[in-house]
């Protein structure tokens, strides 16, 4: 049996959907106050066998530091992928982060060692691949430093020391690295974020970019990956490399907006981190922009993918095919 740990994410879900369309028998964990019917929102938009896919899954509620609890769902279990994370890249959430992600990350690895799971597949963030520079790709090899780093960042590359322990001690993992994932999901988060600001219509775009990447293609390679003889690698997956304008042009395109023209200014941004931090202290809500996204936004980045490309023998689909299928999720629930 298979265990998928955030489920009810964008990977989660996307996973758990053609997990059971081929055929395995699944486990989910989640937290009690998920909303599981998200999921079966994103199943509905694939098939409409939605409902009868998604009873194939044995949802169990389990908190990743819930050590009881998730030696429960560990019974019978022989491979795990590890896709749960909390995102955020307020440094005022760095302990919320280090608890979920490095101690969470830290509690999967020691129940697979103990559980003598055949493999670990962990989804780590492309955020610990070290800088291009110059325009130079990134890859896999790249060197990493803390320095500029967001406070997310720095806790997946914390966790991904977990995971690496736990190849030292004999645990076969693997470990996938994504660009930006594109696809189906919560509008007020993440990447959907990209679609509900499109949808406004606001002529500005932020300078930089980053990689991108289909969730279908993130699944893909997952499911390739566990099933492959292929054991402690790491693998960036990054369909292409945009700059912030290209994408936001593409999804703006797809939802029948114009798409912004008018780049803005670092000088701007940093009116606007002052005022995201004022609002933050008023309100209590997330901070939205940092010290470290604002230089994030002055150094594009270029991520390689020929490790992938050439392991696996992959091709990835094309970036614009999903984002085209995304929008219309979007427009039909907005």
């Amino acid at each position: 049996m298979i265990l998928v740990t955030g489920g009810t994410g964008l990977v989660g879900s996307h996973l758990l959907l053609q997990l059971v369309k081929n055929g395995n028998c699944v486990r989910a964990i989640h937290r009690k106050k998920s909303n599981l019917n998200q999921v079966l929102k994103i199943f509905s938009n694939y098939t409409e066998k939605a409902e009868e896919l998604f009873k194939q899954i044995e949802w169990q509620e389990a908190d990743i530091n819930d050590i009881p609890a998730l030696e429960q769902a560990f019974l019978g279990i022989t491979h795990v992928y590890h896709c749960a994370a909390l995102i955020s890249f307020d440094p005022k959430d760095y302990h919320k982060l280090k608890e979920s992600n490095v101690y969470g990350t830290a509690n999967i690895v020691n129940l697979c060692l103990a559980n003598a799971i055949k493999k670990l597949c962990y989804v780590s963030t492309i955020g610990t691949i070290g800088k291009s520079i110059n325009g130079k790709m990134a890859t896999e090899d790249s060197d990493w430093s803390e320095t500029n780093a967001n406070v997310y960042a720095l806790m997946k590359q914390k966790a991904e020391m977990e995971v690496w322990r736990g190849s030292q001690e004999g645990l076969s993992v693997v470990m996938v690295n994504p660009g930006v994932i594109i696809g189906p999901t919560k509008w007020n988060q993440g990447s959907g974020m990209l679609f509900s600001t499109a949808y406004k219509g606001f002529n500005f775009y932020p300078p930089g970019g980053t990689g991108f990447v289909a969730v279908h293609d993130v699944v893909r390679i997952l499911i390739l990956l566990m099933e492959s003889s292929i054991i402690n690698e790491r693998y960036i997956i990054v369909a292409e490399n945009l700059s912030y304008q290209e994408i936001l042009k593409k999804v703006s395109n797809a939802l029948g907006k114009k798409p912004p023209r008018k780049k803005l200014k670092i000088w701007q941004l940093k009116i606007f981190r002052l005022a995201d931090f004022c609002r933050s202290k008023l309100t209590g809500k997330q901070r939205k922009i940092t010290r470290n996204s604002i230089h994030s936004f002055q150094n594009r980045q270029f991520f390689e993918n020929k490790k992938i490309k050439k392991d696996l023998t992959f091709e990835f689909e094309k970036l614009t095919e999903t984002i085209n299928f995304t929008a219309e999720c979007f427009l039909r629930e907005n």
